[in-house]
């Protein structure tokens, strides 16, 4: 007889999409599209991401042990912290791939760039207004919905605060089951941290396969809420232990730059150039100046180069 009685409402709304928003707003059931290729996930990740043995392993096991609980406990909230280049926008992407089929083209996953949605440090009452409203009106939408907030190194303070509710472990929130939801920060914050480490292990000849997210995780906690320039500091989401993991990613050497090339030069049609990926691992910036470990721009400058050589 509800159902019905729903159906009927439903239908005078005169809109399937709004039916389905109600209908995902009291299911548990409601899949939005969902159909995670959790095999295809820890693939890709151990295929294509390079010199990050951490993240890789981090992120397989978090998100693979969240898609499998039907009823988690609380959204999955991943924060990554390195350098530029060294592969944090590219797992978000693939996570999103192997949830929706898609990176950033599903209407359920929601991507924030501070620049474009919070430039002003002086509208942050308007902006946590203006966030709140989106990310319940996406959750209502779709339990399951992916929320990637890029640069948070230039997100203003106060502003992803207004997410506190949403990242803890109450029941349900605004009329959906919000524990669904995977949110994603991304962030430049913290590579001091991560880059001493990485500098500190190869110095004292430990391989960086050694590195072990324990010796991280803490300090870049610390790092980003004492960072006046990072969005969250002395944020009560990091006092709040609200941050399922911080996801470190390493510098990145020489060799994994080159395999960067390749896959680039793969993506081509001209894998057999590996006189080419050789030529753009040579052609990059390394630090530190005395030693030059670690690619300064890790694979981020990799298709303009491969673009020079070829």
């Amino acid at each position: 007889m509800i159902f019905i009685l729903l159906l009927i409402y439903c239908t005078s709304l005169g809109s399937g999409f709004e039916m389905k928003t109600i209908f995902c707003s009291i299911s548990d059931s409601c899949d939005c599209d969902y159909k995670p290729d959790i095999k295809g996930l820890e693939w890709d990740l151990y295929k294509n991401l390079y010199g990050q043995h951490m993240a890789q392993d981090i992120v397989s096991e978090a998100v693979v042990n969240f898609l499998q609980n039907e009823n988690p406990d609380r959204p999955l909230v991943l924060s990554f912290h390195g350098s530029s280049g060294t592969g944090k926008s590219l797992v978000s992407s693939m996570i999103g791939r192997h949830i929706y089929g898609t990176a950033m083209g599903s209407p359920y996953i929601h991507q924030f760039i501070p620049t474009l949605h919070f430039p002003s440090a002086n509208r942050v009452l308007q902006y946590r207004s203006d966030l709140k409203r989106r990310v319940e009106k996406s959750l209502t939408s779709c339990a399951r919905s992916i929320f990637i907030f890029d640069e948070m190194e230039k997100m203003p303070p106060g502003v992803i605060d207004v997410l506190e509710p949403h990242l803890g472990p109450y029941h349900i929130l605004f009329q959906t089951n919000y524990r669904k939801a995977i949110y994603i920060f991304i962030s430049s914050a913290g590579e001091e941290i991560v880059n001493r480490i990485a500098l500190e292990s190869r110095q004292a000849g430990r391989d960086r396969e050694e590195i072990q997210p324990d010796e991280l995780e803490e300090s870049i906690a610390d790092a980003v809420y004492n960072n006046k320039n990072s969005g969250f500091y002395h944020s009560r989401i990091i006092t709040e232990k609200l941050i399922t993991r911080f996801v470190p990613f390493l510098p990145l050497l020489r060799r994994h730059v080159e395999r960067c090339a390749q896959r680039e030069l793969c993506q081509r049609g001209e894998c057999q150039r590996k006189d080419v990926a050789s030529a753009v691992g040579g052609a990059m910036n390394y630090t530190p100046n005395d030693s030059k470990y670690f690619s300064s721009t890790g694979c981020k400058l990799v298709p303009a180069k491969v673009n020079l050589f070829l």
